[in-house]
């Protein structure tokens, strides 16, 4: 059994590491055509309140929110095989990257909006942006209170767990959707009397929309397939038996 059981971790190592070279393609893709969009077609960026501060807020909301965020969702897959202290720091780091990032784009968008007296907050695509960042900023510190502050017990760690992974992935949903939700009122607002027409700039946008939907389809499924899981390790097999008996009581039985 533990034979068939090591040969089958290998195997979906091996596959793996297909699924995990795709999604970095389609993510880095999904960047480098959000730039050339913005950057080609939209006439560039700066930090001045024109629409050239705007399009700060596509390129890092689509950097931060999507692409690295999904890696860092990735990590504790793709780094199987590291001790969970190194791919848990990581996980972090990834985290605060796209804090930043994120908070850069959003006073993009509000410096932009203020200066052009536009009004905040009115329509689906921010309704939705702002409830996944609330979200995200929610999510950060509970994890960071949890797994990483040295008060919490390992009995609050467990519990909040499995809503943690949950969330993380509702969040990173929320976000791609937020994504198309932008790309579409953006080519409404930019484009409305052409788009129709296939015009170039409205086919790569639409093309952004498919390859960034297709990034988080790739991630979703890294994480969620069982055979890509961590392989247990001797020293989390110790801490997972001794939170079994701190939470039911007893003591382990011996091999």
């Amino acid at each position: 059994m533990e034979e068939e059981s090591s040969s089958r971790s290998c195997q979906g190592a091996g596959s793996m590491k297909w699924f995990v070279g795709a999604s970095q393609l389609l993510g880095v893709a999904s960047v480098v055509m959000t730039g050339i969009w913005m950057g080609h077609y939209r006439g560039g960026y700066a930090w001045d309140g024109t629409g050239q501060e705007f399009n700060v807020h596509p390129l890092c909301m689509v950097l931060g929110m999507v692409f690295l965020y999904g890696d860092a969702i990735m990590v504790y897959r793709v780094f199987r095989n590291e001790s969970k202290r190194s791919v848990k720091i990581l996980h972090v780091v990834l985290h605060f990257l796209v804090l930043f990032i994120s908070i850069i784009g959003i006073v993009a968008v509000f410096q932009f909006h203020t200066a052009n007296r536009i009004p905040h907050l009115y329509s689906l695509h921010a309704w939705c942006g702002m409830l996944t960042f609330v979200l995200f900023i929610t999510q950060w510190l509970l994890g960071f209170l949890f797994f990483l502050f040295p008060g919490a017990t390992g009995w609050l760690r467990g519990v909040y767990l499995p809503l943690h992974v949950f969330f993380g992935l509702v969040l990173f949903a929320l976000a791609v959707a937020t994504c198309l939700l932008g790309t579409v009122e953006k080519l409404l607002f930019s484009i409305t009397d052409t788009y129709s027409l296939f015009v170039p700039e409205g086919v790569l946008a639409n093309c952004v929309g498919l390859v960034v939907v297709a990034y988080g389809a790739v991630v979703g499924y890294v994480v969620t397939r069982d055979d890509y899981r961590r392989p247990p390790h001797p020293e989390e097999e110790a801490l997972s038996v001794h939170f079994k008996t701190l939470t039911e009581g007893g003591a382990p039985s011996p091999e």
